[in-house]
Protein backbone atom coordinates (compact mmCIF):
# COMPACT_ATOMS: atom_id res chain seq x y z
CA UNK A 1 0.00 0.00 0.00
CA UNK A 2 0.97 3.61 -0.63
CA UNK A 3 2.71 4.81 2.65
CA UNK A 4 2.35 8.02 1.24
CA UNK A 5 -1.36 8.32 1.27
CA UNK A 6 -3.11 11.60 2.20
CA UNK A 7 -4.03 11.49 5.72
CA UNK A 8 -2.07 8.94 6.74
CA UNK A 9 0.33 8.04 9.39
CA UNK A 10 3.33 5.96 9.70
CA UNK A 11 2.04 3.36 11.52
CA UNK A 12 2.62 -0.45 10.35
CA UNK A 13 0.20 -2.34 8.39
CA UNK A 14 -1.79 -5.19 10.01
CA UNK A 15 -2.35 -7.80 7.53
CA UNK A 16 -6.12 -9.09 7.60
CA UNK A 17 -6.88 -12.21 8.66
CA UNK A 18 -6.80 -15.20 7.01
CA UNK A 19 -10.02 -17.35 5.72
CA UNK A 20 -10.46 -20.62 5.96
CA UNK A 21 -11.29 -20.58 2.15
CA UNK A 22 -11.91 -18.42 -0.28
CA UNK A 23 -12.43 -17.73 -3.96
CA UNK A 24 -9.67 -15.56 -4.49
CA UNK A 25 -7.19 -17.76 -2.37
CA UNK A 26 -8.15 -20.94 -4.59
CA UNK A 27 -7.86 -19.00 -7.60
CA UNK A 28 -4.73 -17.56 -6.43
CA UNK A 29 -3.24 -21.28 -5.28
CA UNK A 30 -4.53 -23.29 -8.52
CA UNK A 31 -2.91 -20.64 -11.27
CA UNK A 32 0.32 -20.30 -9.21
CA UNK A 33 0.65 -24.25 -9.39
CA UNK A 34 -0.54 -24.64 -12.99
CA UNK A 35 2.26 -21.57 -13.76
CA UNK A 36 4.97 -23.77 -11.71
CA UNK A 37 4.37 -26.86 -13.56
CA UNK A 38 4.22 -25.23 -16.89
CA UNK A 39 7.66 -23.90 -16.42
CA UNK A 40 8.72 -27.32 -15.48
CA UNK A 41 7.09 -29.33 -18.40
CA UNK A 42 8.58 -26.72 -20.66
CA UNK A 43 12.27 -26.99 -18.97
CA UNK A 44 11.38 -31.00 -19.80
CA UNK A 45 10.38 -30.59 -23.50
CA UNK A 46 14.08 -28.84 -24.33
CA UNK A 47 16.06 -31.97 -24.95
CA UNK A 48 13.23 -33.51 -26.91
CA UNK A 49 12.97 -29.83 -28.87
CA UNK A 50 16.85 -30.04 -29.85
CA UNK A 51 16.47 -33.81 -30.80
CA UNK A 52 13.10 -32.56 -33.37
CA UNK A 53 14.62 -29.19 -34.55
CA UNK A 54 15.37 -30.66 -37.76
CA UNK A 55 12.05 -32.24 -38.33
CA UNK A 56 10.19 -28.61 -38.85
CA UNK A 57 11.02 -25.05 -40.98
CA UNK A 58 13.06 -23.06 -39.14
CA UNK A 59 11.38 -20.13 -39.27
CA UNK A 60 8.56 -22.29 -37.60
CA UNK A 61 10.90 -23.39 -34.71
CA UNK A 62 11.59 -20.67 -33.67
CA UNK A 63 8.30 -18.81 -34.07
CA UNK A 64 6.99 -21.65 -31.95
CA UNK A 65 9.41 -21.47 -29.31
CA UNK A 66 9.92 -18.39 -28.57
CA UNK A 67 5.75 -17.53 -28.17
CA UNK A 68 4.96 -20.57 -26.55
CA UNK A 69 7.59 -20.23 -23.67
CA UNK A 70 7.16 -16.81 -23.63
CA UNK A 71 3.95 -17.04 -22.79
CA UNK A 72 4.54 -19.78 -19.68
CA UNK A 73 6.92 -16.89 -18.37
CA UNK A 74 3.97 -14.55 -18.44
CA UNK A 75 1.31 -16.65 -16.91
CA UNK A 76 4.77 -17.45 -14.19
CA UNK A 77 4.99 -13.68 -13.40
CA UNK A 78 1.11 -13.12 -13.63
CA UNK A 79 0.33 -15.47 -11.14
CA UNK A 80 2.98 -14.54 -8.73
CA UNK A 81 1.47 -10.63 -8.88
CA UNK A 82 -1.48 -11.69 -8.68
CA UNK A 83 -2.72 -9.19 -11.61
CA UNK A 84 -4.26 -10.50 -15.29
CA UNK A 85 -4.22 -14.20 -13.92
CA UNK A 86 -6.82 -15.36 -16.24
CA UNK A 87 -5.75 -13.03 -19.34
CA UNK A 88 -1.90 -14.47 -19.34
CA UNK A 89 -3.44 -18.19 -18.84
CA UNK A 90 -5.69 -18.08 -22.12
CA UNK A 91 -3.19 -16.76 -23.42
CA UNK A 92 -0.82 -19.98 -23.14
CA UNK A 93 -4.03 -21.59 -24.15
CA UNK A 94 -4.11 -19.79 -27.12
CA UNK A 95 -0.59 -19.99 -28.93
CA UNK A 96 -0.08 -23.39 -28.09
CA UNK A 97 -3.04 -24.16 -29.79
CA UNK A 98 -1.61 -21.91 -32.56
CA UNK A 99 1.21 -24.35 -32.66
CA UNK A 100 -0.75 -27.28 -32.89
CA UNK A 101 -2.08 -26.24 -35.88
CA UNK A 102 0.43 -24.68 -37.84
CA UNK A 103 3.33 -27.72 -36.49
CA UNK A 104 1.42 -30.03 -39.57
CA UNK A 105 2.18 -27.21 -42.47
CA UNK A 106 5.98 -26.92 -40.68
CA UNK A 107 7.49 -30.30 -41.28
CA UNK A 108 10.15 -30.60 -44.07
CA UNK A 109 10.19 -33.94 -44.83
CA UNK A 110 7.35 -36.67 -43.49
CA UNK A 111 10.26 -39.41 -43.65
CA UNK A 112 12.44 -37.29 -41.07
CA UNK A 113 9.63 -38.22 -38.40
CA UNK A 114 10.43 -40.47 -35.88
CA UNK A 115 7.25 -42.11 -34.06
CA UNK A 116 8.21 -40.42 -30.66
CA UNK A 117 6.18 -37.93 -29.34
CA UNK A 118 6.08 -34.84 -30.72
CA UNK A 119 7.92 -32.17 -28.02
CA UNK A 120 4.14 -30.02 -27.97
CA UNK A 121 3.14 -33.39 -26.58
CA UNK A 122 4.85 -32.39 -23.14
CA UNK A 123 2.94 -29.24 -22.87
CA UNK A 124 -0.50 -30.86 -23.89
CA UNK A 125 -1.60 -30.98 -19.85
CA UNK A 126 -0.59 -27.50 -19.52
CA UNK A 127 -2.45 -26.10 -22.11
CA UNK A 128 -5.71 -27.71 -20.52
CA UNK A 129 -5.03 -27.03 -17.34
CA UNK A 130 -4.87 -23.25 -18.09
CA UNK A 131 -7.47 -23.82 -20.29
CA UNK A 132 -9.46 -24.57 -17.16
CA UNK A 133 -8.27 -21.30 -15.13
CA UNK A 134 -8.80 -19.07 -18.18
CA UNK A 135 -12.38 -20.15 -19.55
CA UNK A 136 -15.72 -21.20 -18.61
CA UNK A 137 -16.19 -24.90 -17.65
CA UNK A 138 -17.98 -25.07 -21.17
CA UNK A 139 -15.18 -23.51 -23.56
CA UNK A 140 -12.37 -25.67 -21.16
CA UNK A 141 -14.24 -28.80 -21.55
CA UNK A 142 -14.24 -27.99 -25.33
CA UNK A 143 -10.52 -27.66 -25.46
CA UNK A 144 -9.96 -30.77 -23.44
CA UNK A 145 -11.53 -33.01 -26.25
CA UNK A 146 -10.61 -30.99 -29.40
CA UNK A 147 -6.83 -29.80 -28.91
CA UNK A 148 -5.59 -33.56 -27.77
CA UNK A 149 -8.14 -35.18 -30.17
CA UNK A 150 -6.57 -32.95 -33.13
CA UNK A 151 -2.89 -33.95 -31.58
CA UNK A 152 -3.82 -37.73 -32.25
CA UNK A 153 -5.29 -37.03 -35.67
CA UNK A 154 -2.08 -35.41 -36.89
CA UNK A 155 -0.14 -38.47 -35.48
CA UNK A 156 -1.72 -40.68 -37.65
CA UNK A 157 -0.80 -38.38 -40.90
CA UNK A 158 2.41 -38.85 -42.33
CA UNK A 159 3.22 -35.65 -41.14
CA UNK A 160 2.93 -36.70 -37.15
CA UNK A 161 4.42 -40.13 -37.86
CA UNK A 162 2.23 -42.32 -38.60
CA UNK A 163 2.04 -44.29 -35.23
CA UNK A 164 0.08 -47.14 -34.47
CA UNK A 165 -3.41 -46.13 -33.95
CA UNK A 166 -3.46 -48.03 -30.96
CA UNK A 167 -0.46 -46.25 -28.78
CA UNK A 168 -1.82 -43.17 -30.18
CA UNK A 169 -5.02 -43.49 -28.29
CA UNK A 170 -3.76 -44.15 -25.50
CA UNK A 171 -1.55 -41.41 -25.59
CA UNK A 172 -4.92 -39.02 -26.22
CA UNK A 173 -6.54 -40.46 -23.63
CA UNK A 174 -3.75 -40.36 -21.32
CA UNK A 175 -3.79 -36.54 -22.06
CA UNK A 176 -7.55 -35.98 -21.47
CA UNK A 177 -7.85 -37.51 -18.05
CA UNK A 178 -4.80 -35.31 -17.04
CA UNK A 179 -6.73 -32.50 -18.18
CA UNK A 180 -10.56 -33.87 -17.28
CA UNK A 181 -8.77 -34.53 -13.45
CA UNK A 182 -7.40 -30.76 -13.07
CA UNK A 183 -10.95 -29.56 -14.48
CA UNK A 184 -13.16 -30.68 -12.10
CA UNK A 185 -10.60 -30.32 -9.26
CA UNK A 186 -10.46 -26.52 -9.93
CA UNK A 187 -14.41 -26.54 -10.78
CA UNK A 188 -15.04 -28.37 -7.32
CA UNK A 189 -12.76 -26.00 -5.33
CA UNK A 190 -14.08 -22.82 -6.99
CA UNK A 191 -17.86 -23.84 -5.97
CA UNK A 192 -16.69 -24.58 -2.36
CA UNK A 193 -15.27 -21.36 -2.24
CA UNK A 194 -17.74 -19.48 -3.57
CA UNK A 195 -20.67 -21.50 -1.30
CA UNK A 196 -18.28 -20.44 1.85
CA UNK A 197 -17.51 -16.92 0.62
CA UNK A 198 -21.64 -16.56 0.20
CA UNK A 199 -22.00 -17.61 3.10
CA UNK A 200 -19.66 -15.55 5.06
CA UNK A 201 -21.65 -12.49 3.24
CA UNK A 202 -25.15 -13.84 4.48
CA UNK A 203 -23.67 -14.17 7.76
CA UNK A 204 -22.91 -10.44 7.99
CA UNK A 205 -25.88 -9.46 6.57
CA UNK A 206 -27.87 -11.62 9.34
CA UNK A 207 -25.37 -9.69 11.89
CA UNK A 208 -25.71 -6.33 10.74
CA UNK A 209 -29.36 -6.85 10.87
CA UNK A 210 -29.34 -8.39 14.01
CA UNK A 211 -27.81 -5.33 15.22
CA UNK A 212 -29.79 -2.84 13.49
CA UNK A 213 -33.24 -4.69 15.29
CA UNK A 214 -31.52 -4.81 18.40
CA UNK A 215 -30.66 -0.71 18.36
CA UNK A 216 -34.12 -0.60 17.49
CA UNK A 217 -35.51 -1.86 19.99
CA UNK A 218 -33.54 -0.25 22.38
CA UNK A 219 -35.07 3.23 21.05
CA UNK A 220 -37.72 2.14 21.18
CA UNK A 221 -38.46 1.12 25.28
CA UNK A 222 -36.86 4.53 25.91
CA UNK A 223 -39.10 6.33 23.64
CA UNK A 224 -41.71 4.69 24.95
CA UNK A 225 -40.72 5.41 28.23
CA UNK A 226 -40.70 9.15 27.44
CA UNK A 227 -43.64 9.38 25.81
CA UNK A 228 -45.34 7.86 28.83
CA UNK A 229 -43.72 9.79 31.29
CA UNK A 230 -43.16 13.33 29.97
CA UNK A 231 -45.24 13.77 26.14
CA UNK A 232 -48.44 12.52 28.18
CA UNK A 233 -47.43 15.06 30.90
CA UNK A 234 -47.28 17.74 28.88
CA UNK A 235 -49.95 16.82 26.24
CA UNK A 236 -52.56 16.45 29.89
CA UNK A 237 -51.06 19.58 31.37
CA UNK A 238 -51.85 21.48 27.99
CA UNK A 239 -55.43 20.29 27.71
CA UNK A 240 -56.26 21.87 31.61
CA UNK A 241 -54.28 25.51 30.99
CA UNK A 242 -57.03 28.13 30.23
CA UNK A 243 -54.56 30.73 32.67
CA UNK A 244 -51.38 32.64 31.38
CA UNK A 245 -49.51 30.88 34.33
CA UNK A 246 -50.56 27.12 33.20
CA UNK A 247 -49.95 27.82 29.22
CA UNK A 248 -46.20 28.84 30.31
CA UNK A 249 -45.92 25.74 32.39
CA UNK A 250 -47.29 23.72 29.61
CA UNK A 251 -44.82 25.50 27.38
CA UNK A 252 -42.04 24.93 29.27
CA UNK A 253 -42.90 20.83 29.89
CA UNK A 254 -42.99 20.63 26.04
CA UNK A 255 -40.05 22.01 25.83
CA UNK A 256 -38.38 19.75 28.28
CA UNK A 257 -39.99 16.70 26.55
CA UNK A 258 -38.87 17.76 23.48
CA UNK A 259 -34.88 17.95 24.64
CA UNK A 260 -36.03 14.11 26.39
CA UNK A 261 -36.38 12.99 22.79
CA UNK A 262 -33.65 14.31 21.10
CA UNK A 263 -31.32 12.94 24.33
CA UNK A 264 -32.95 9.20 23.83
CA UNK A 265 -31.99 9.60 20.19
CA UNK A 266 -28.29 9.84 21.06
CA UNK A 267 -27.56 7.77 24.47
CA UNK A 268 -28.20 4.03 25.03
CA UNK A 269 -28.67 2.45 28.22
CA UNK A 270 -25.14 1.00 29.43
CA UNK A 271 -25.80 -2.15 31.11
CA UNK A 272 -21.85 -2.80 32.60
CA UNK A 273 -20.70 -4.86 29.28
CA UNK A 274 -17.22 -3.96 27.81
CA UNK A 275 -15.16 -5.00 24.69
CA UNK A 276 -11.66 -5.26 24.41
CA UNK A 277 -10.61 -1.89 22.06
CA UNK A 278 -8.34 -4.08 19.93
CA UNK A 279 -11.51 -5.91 19.31
CA UNK A 280 -13.19 -2.68 18.00
CA UNK A 281 -10.68 -1.98 15.75
CA UNK A 282 -10.63 -5.32 14.15
CA UNK A 283 -13.93 -5.11 13.52
CA UNK A 284 -14.33 -2.26 11.57
CA UNK A 285 -10.96 -2.88 9.80
CA UNK A 286 -12.69 -6.22 8.76
CA UNK A 287 -15.59 -4.36 7.88
CA UNK A 288 -13.44 -2.17 5.60
CA UNK A 289 -12.35 -5.03 3.89
CA UNK A 290 -15.77 -6.31 2.71
CA UNK A 291 -16.23 -2.84 1.22
CA UNK A 292 -15.64 -2.38 -2.73
CA UNK A 293 -13.30 -0.49 -4.02
CA UNK A 294 -11.42 -1.12 -0.67
CA UNK A 295 -9.81 1.36 2.03
CA UNK A 296 -6.12 1.41 2.64
CA UNK A 297 -5.52 0.27 6.09
CA UNK A 298 -2.95 1.41 8.73
CA UNK A 299 -3.23 -0.04 12.02
CA UNK A 300 -1.33 -0.16 15.37
CA UNK A 301 -2.12 -3.00 17.86
CA UNK A 302 -3.89 -1.34 20.80
CA UNK A 303 -2.91 -2.62 23.58
CA UNK A 304 -6.05 -4.80 26.24
CA UNK A 305 -7.96 -2.31 27.67
CA UNK A 306 -11.49 -2.00 27.19
CA UNK A 307 -14.61 0.22 26.60
CA UNK A 308 -18.49 -0.34 26.95
CA UNK A 309 -19.99 -1.72 24.50
CA UNK A 310 -22.74 1.21 23.91
CA UNK A 311 -19.67 3.02 23.02
CA UNK A 312 -18.49 0.21 20.68
CA UNK A 313 -21.36 0.25 19.04
CA UNK A 314 -21.42 4.09 18.20
CA UNK A 315 -17.37 3.87 17.53
CA UNK A 316 -17.96 1.32 14.99
CA UNK A 317 -21.37 2.79 13.90
CA UNK A 318 -20.29 6.12 12.93
CA UNK A 319 -17.06 4.94 11.42
CA UNK A 320 -19.07 2.57 9.06
CA UNK A 321 -21.15 5.35 8.17
CA UNK A 322 -18.09 7.37 7.38
CA UNK A 323 -16.72 4.79 4.73
CA UNK A 324 -20.29 4.40 3.46
CA UNK A 325 -20.19 8.38 2.71
CA UNK A 326 -16.60 7.92 1.21
CA UNK A 327 -18.42 5.36 -1.22
CA UNK A 328 -20.96 7.40 -2.32
CA UNK A 329 -20.01 11.25 -2.43
CA UNK A 330 -15.93 11.34 -3.00
CA UNK A 331 -16.31 10.10 -5.97
CA UNK A 332 -16.27 7.00 -8.49
CA UNK A 333 -12.69 7.81 -10.21
CA UNK A 334 -10.09 5.30 -9.87
CA UNK A 335 -8.04 7.93 -8.75
CA UNK A 336 -9.82 8.63 -5.42
CA UNK A 337 -7.78 7.09 -2.42
CA UNK A 338 -9.47 5.61 0.73
CA UNK A 339 -7.96 4.64 3.98
CA UNK A 340 -8.55 3.86 7.45
CA UNK A 341 -6.92 4.22 10.58
CA UNK A 342 -7.27 3.14 13.78
CA UNK A 343 -5.12 3.07 17.02
CA UNK A 344 -4.87 3.78 20.94
CA UNK A 345 -4.45 7.19 22.32
CA UNK A 346 -4.25 7.43 25.68
CA UNK A 347 -4.08 4.71 27.86
CA UNK A 348 -7.41 3.92 27.43
CA UNK A 349 -8.50 5.38 24.23
CA UNK A 350 -8.59 4.56 20.55
CA UNK A 351 -9.00 6.91 17.57
CA UNK A 352 -10.56 5.89 13.92
CA UNK A 353 -10.19 8.10 10.78
CA UNK A 354 -11.47 8.00 7.64
CA UNK A 355 -10.47 9.56 5.06
CA UNK A 356 -10.12 10.15 1.14
CA UNK A 357 -8.87 12.75 -1.58
CA UNK A 358 -12.28 12.66 -3.36
CA UNK A 359 -14.32 15.45 -3.97
CA UNK A 360 -15.04 16.59 -0.39
CA UNK A 361 -17.59 19.31 0.70
CA UNK A 362 -18.37 22.00 2.82
CA UNK A 363 -19.92 21.04 6.15
CA UNK A 364 -21.90 23.89 7.72
CA UNK A 365 -23.48 23.45 3.93
CA UNK A 366 -25.07 20.46 4.42
CA UNK A 367 -28.49 20.25 4.53
CA UNK A 368 -30.15 20.23 8.60
CA UNK A 369 -32.40 17.37 7.08
CA UNK A 370 -29.18 15.36 6.05
CA UNK A 371 -28.86 13.10 8.75
CA UNK A 372 -25.56 11.05 7.68
CA UNK A 373 -23.05 13.61 9.27
CA UNK A 374 -24.68 15.03 12.03
CA UNK A 375 -26.82 12.75 13.98
CA UNK A 376 -25.01 9.65 12.62
CA UNK A 377 -21.46 10.32 12.90
CA UNK A 378 -21.30 13.33 15.24
CA UNK A 379 -24.08 13.04 17.83
CA UNK A 380 -23.73 9.54 17.86
CA UNK A 381 -20.11 8.97 18.96
CA UNK A 382 -20.36 12.69 21.24
CA UNK A 383 -23.63 10.69 22.85
CA UNK A 384 -21.34 7.70 24.17
CA UNK A 385 -18.87 10.03 25.45
CA UNK A 386 -16.45 10.45 22.23
CA UNK A 387 -15.73 13.26 19.82
CA UNK A 388 -15.92 12.84 16.20
CA UNK A 389 -14.09 15.63 13.83
CA UNK A 390 -14.84 16.24 10.59
CA UNK A 391 -11.99 17.72 7.77
CA UNK A 392 -13.09 18.38 4.16
CA UNK A 393 -13.47 20.93 1.46
CA UNK A 394 -14.11 20.69 -2.22
CA UNK A 395 -11.56 19.15 -4.40
CA UNK A 396 -9.10 18.45 -1.30
CA UNK A 397 -11.01 15.56 0.50
CA UNK A 398 -12.21 14.47 3.73
CA UNK A 399 -10.82 13.25 6.80
CA UNK A 400 -13.00 11.73 9.74
CA UNK A 401 -11.68 11.94 13.26
CA UNK A 402 -13.34 9.54 15.51
CA UNK A 403 -12.15 9.45 19.01
CA UNK A 404 -13.23 7.57 22.28
CA UNK A 405 -12.84 9.00 24.95
CA UNK A 406 -13.17 12.84 24.04
CA UNK A 407 -10.18 13.61 26.32
CA UNK A 408 -8.50 10.70 26.73
CA UNK A 409 -5.63 10.94 29.32
CA UNK A 410 -2.23 8.59 30.10
CA UNK A 411 0.08 7.79 27.57
CA UNK A 412 0.12 4.82 25.26
CA UNK A 413 3.20 4.48 23.15
CA UNK A 414 3.28 8.08 22.71
CA UNK A 415 1.24 11.24 24.47
CA UNK A 416 -2.48 11.55 23.80
CA UNK A 417 -1.74 15.23 22.55
CA UNK A 418 0.63 13.90 20.15
CA UNK A 419 -0.97 11.16 18.97
CA UNK A 420 -4.53 13.07 18.96
CA UNK A 421 -3.35 15.75 17.23
CA UNK A 422 -4.69 16.07 12.99
CA UNK A 423 -3.09 14.80 10.45
CA UNK A 424 -2.08 17.15 8.05
CA UNK A 425 -4.15 17.37 4.65
CA UNK A 426 -2.28 16.97 1.45
CA UNK A 427 -3.53 16.92 -2.01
Amino acid sequence: MDTNAPGLRSVPQVKPPRNPISLKQVETVISRSVAVFGIVFGAQTVPVLLGQIHQAQPVWVAVATITVFATLIVAMVASLADRFVRSSQGLVSIVYAAALLTWPFAVLDPALVTGTNHWLYLLLTVATATAAIAFRTRVAVAYLFLVPGFYGFVRLTPAGGSVDPLNDLFDVVYAMILGAVIIVIARMLRQAAAAVDAAQATALARYGHAVRQHATEVERVEVDAIVHDSVLTTLLTAARAFTPEAMALSARNARNAIEHLHDAALVVPEDGTTVKLRDVATRIRDAALTLTPPFQLRMRDIGPRSMPVQAAEAVYSAAMQAMVNSLQHAGKDEGVQRWLSAYGIGVDGIQVEVGDNGAGFVLSAVPQERLGVRVSIIERVAGAGGLAEIDSAPGEGTIVTIRWPAKPTGILGVPAEADSARPEVTS
